[in-house]
């Protein structure tokens, strides 16, 4: 897991990158929580996941947001953020130009801006939205959503409301020619301080159906 450094448009961004042998390897973006709330790249579901697509010989990056750890810039209350995904998601794109799909992944404030980059760039294939902030932020952008994936939520959520993300989740699944897998963890709370071995298996779970489904 070799340290990269990339530019984005307020600096310098830190990631950790996993380049995959396999030739026209997919590739794999996954986002962090609020940076303003401890939320950092080495978060312990953002590790999970990465890990889950470095198994998977996709090609993998996680980093740091403007601000937050050797990452330089401010906080910029979501819209630098976005920048610097698509920033990271272009220096991935410069390393893997054959890649044959493209996923994406956030956990809370990381899910948001992981979907509305989905909006944005048409080569996004699927996503892992984990405890996507539906109370506290506008997810309205996705209409229609552009691609299928699944929603993770644990029911003693603390900070959102497990109700705003079935209604978010109800909202995105009515849209035509996607689909979306919706998965409860009972007793998960925000962090999912004892359950992100049941969060990844979820995750592993869905990547088995969906990638042997495309292969």
């Amino acid at each position: 897991m070799p340290e990269v450094i990339f530019n984005g448009l307020a600096g310098r961004l830190e990631g950790s990158y996993h380049h995959s042998k396999r030739p026209s390897a997919p590739i794999a973006l996954m986002l962090h929580p609020h940076p303003q709330h401890g939320g950092t790249m080495n978060n312990k579901v953002v590790y999970a996941l990465y890990q889950t697509f470095v198994r998977r010989n996709f090609s993998v990056l996680r980093f740091n947001f403007r601000g937050v750890g050797r990452s330089q810039g401010r906080f910029d209350n979501g819209q630098g953020e976005l920048s610097d995904a698509a920033a990271a998601l272009d220096w991935m794109q410069a390393h893997n130009p054959n890649a044959t799909s493209c996923w994406i992944g956030g956990f809370s404030f990381g899910a948001w801006i992981s979907m509305q980059l989905m909006m944005r760039r048409p080569e996004i294939s699927g996503f892992i939205s984990v405890a996507p902030p539906a109370s506290l932020y506008d997810f309205s952008f996705l209409a229609p959503c552009p691609s299928s994936g699944i929603i993770i939520h644990g029911d003693a959520d603390e900070i959102i409301p497990i109700a705003s993300v079935d209604k978010l989740n109800q909202k995105i699944s009515s849209q035509k020619n996607i689909s979306i897998e919706y998965q409860i963890i009972k007793g998960g709370d925000h962090s999912f301080a004892d359950q992100v071995d049941i969060l990844n298996g979820h995750v592993e779970n869905y990547l088995n159906k969906v990638l042997t489904k495309a292969a």
